[in-house]
């Protein structure tokens, strides 16, 4: 299993008017989260678009524990279980830091595409360095 953490401070702008995230904002920790675990495999998001590769969201899940707040340090793991065939899903939990109270849990699942946006198998590459993270 590969796990990233990443760290992060709710945002004024992330809050409704109850002083609770809004329930959109998840997924865009979600997203935050996904791109520094890419990088944390030696791969920025970047790069693996460079190469010719996009990793589209294709559906996403989030189920709601209790509201964060303005201010509060939240920690976002995220979790890759198993090797991607055709397909790769990433598990959430977003949690307080001290102590850890689940916020949200979810996860998204996203298809390979090359520039043409035709789906493909995931690239060797991307196999090879997840292999190594995930034995």
């Amino acid at each position: 299993m590969l796990e990233h953490r990443y760290q992060l401070r709710v945002r004024y702008k992330d809050i409704d008017y109850l002083g609770v995230v809004y329930y959109s904002r998840y997924f865009e920790y979600f997203e935050a989260a996904r791109d520094e675990m890419m990088r944390s495999l030696g791969l920025p998001y970047s790069e693996f678009e460079q190469r010719g590769y996009a990793m589209p969201v294709v559906e996403a899940q989030c189920y709601y524990h209790r509201g964060a707040r303005f201010d509060e340090d939240l920690i976002v793991f995220s979790r890759i279980t198993e090797m991607p065939h055709s397909r790769l899903k990433i598990d959430y939990e977003i949690c307080t830091l001290d102590p850890q109270v689940k916020i949200v849990s979810g996860y998204t699942i996203h298809a390979f595409i090359n520039q043409s946006g035709q789906a493909v198998r995931p690239p060797k590459f991307f196999l090879e360095l997840l292999a190594l993270k995930l034995s």
